[in-house]
């Protein structure tokens, strides 16, 4: 299934490769290619790309068609072996006259239209390969170096992921940019109220703190119920975990029930992008413990709502934030006193958090895209 659209005259040919982005599957990198596709359609470039994308994806984000030609393969995405063989055999039939291919999700398949511009949102698999399957790092390790080499240009969310695939790839330096991560200019614009959101989510009257990750090991649960079990005791303080369900799911729930946790600890799950920021406007602070991150785009989220951010110090995070946060070790103790230190520091914060967030817009984001094509097209 095709929608039309109408191409620009002079437009290069760009096909952008979406059938991996599974919405409520693959993360943050779902949130940072549409709003990249977002920060795009504001631009007066000379690009209008073509999407290949999974049916969920566009019942998911309806307002891309309005903008961008859709076409619909006739795979889910969730199982891998499938959407690999549609990359190699579907998605090279219908993108074989595009002057330029986009993969968004990291890897690339082994054949198809060149140049390619090829996103690459982390590189965990390298650092935490426990927390992946043997057969996904059988795949990653396959594909990764090949899909690095096919690439005319590699984008990366921040610099740090920048240096680290040209160390690890031996990859020349002006084929790798940076493509930040961006927000909306009206995030927050149709948040529900703070009262209503309390009532809804059973927040009571006291403070509250919104961790939003889907519940995988590495983005730090298990650590920050340790830190609620032993340092932040208020009886009236809130947790909201939003999110869904990862890999630590049953850990969480376990951890929960041992500490007696379960009145403290509101789990919601998955919400509408719209309670999603009206939590966090209410929010004392957003925690993001997360111990490897190739962005963090909730750091973002959270400064353009006003939101002082508690992080742990991992480089792509601390890169982000700046010094527009508490950026703390993932140490019990070191994160014992975060909820006073911002109680004290909260005006300074939301100043330098707004400062911060406004380097990060769709806008800037579309914009750093649309140069990456051009450079490769070059």
């Amino acid at each position: 299934m095709m929608q039309q659209h109408e191409q620009l005259d002079g437009a290069a040919s760009v096909a952008v490769n979406l059938l991996w982005c599974v919405p409520g599957d693959v993360g943050g990198s779902e949130e940072y290619l549409v709003r990249q596709l977002l920060g795009l359609a504001q631009q007066a470039s000379d690009f209008v790309p073509t999407l290949y994308v999974v049916k969920s994806f566009i019942e998911t984000h309806p307002g891309l068609a309005n903008m961008y030609p859709i076409v619909v393969a006739n795979v889910t995405g969730i199982d891998r072996r499938r959407r690999v063989a549609a990359e190699h055999t579907w998605l090279r039939r219908q993108t074989r006259h595009a002057e330029l291919v986009h993969h968004g999700g990291g890897t690339t398949p082994a054949v198809g239209t060149r140049p390619i511009v090829l996103t690459i949102h982390d590189l965990q698999y390298l650092t935490h390969p426990e927390y992946h399957s043997k057969l996904k790092l059988q795949y990653l390790r396959r594909t990764m170096p090949r899909s690095v080499h096919r690439a005319s240009v590699i984008a990366t969310p921040t610099d740090w992921v920048r240096r680290t695939v040209i160390e690890e790839f031996d990859v020349a330096p002006d084929r790798v940019v940076v493509v930040p991560h961006g927000v909306e200019a009206d995030i927050g614009a149709d948040a529900p109220s703070e009262s209503e959101l309390r009532r809804d989510y059973g927040l009571g009257s006291g403070r509250v703190i919104v961790f939003p990750a889907i519940t995988h090991p590495h983005k730090g649960h298990l650590f920050l119920l340790d830190v609620m079990a032993q340092h932040w005791n208020d009886p009236d303080l809130r947790l909201v975990l939003i999110g869904g369900k990862g890999h630590a799911d049953q850990l969480v729930t376990a951890k929960i029930a041992e500490f007696g946790l379960e009145r403290r600890v509101i789990r919601p799950g998955r919400v509408p992008s719209s309670h999603r920021d009206g939590l966090l406007q209410l929010a004392h602070a957003m925690v993001f413990p997360s111990e490897y991150e190739g962005f963090g785009a909730p750091v973002v989220e959270a400064m353009s709502l006003d939101t002082p951010v508690i992080a742990a110090d991992q480089p792509a995070v601390s890169e982000v934030i700046g010094n527009a946060g508490l950026v703390l070790p993932r140490d019990l103790h070191a994160w014992a006193d975060a909820l006073d230190i911002v109680a004290d520091q909260r005006v300074e914060l939301i100043a330098a958090g707004r400062q911060r967030a406004a380097e990060f817009t769709a806008a800037k984001s579309g914009a750093a895209l649309a140069e990456a094509y051009r450079l490769a097209l070059s």
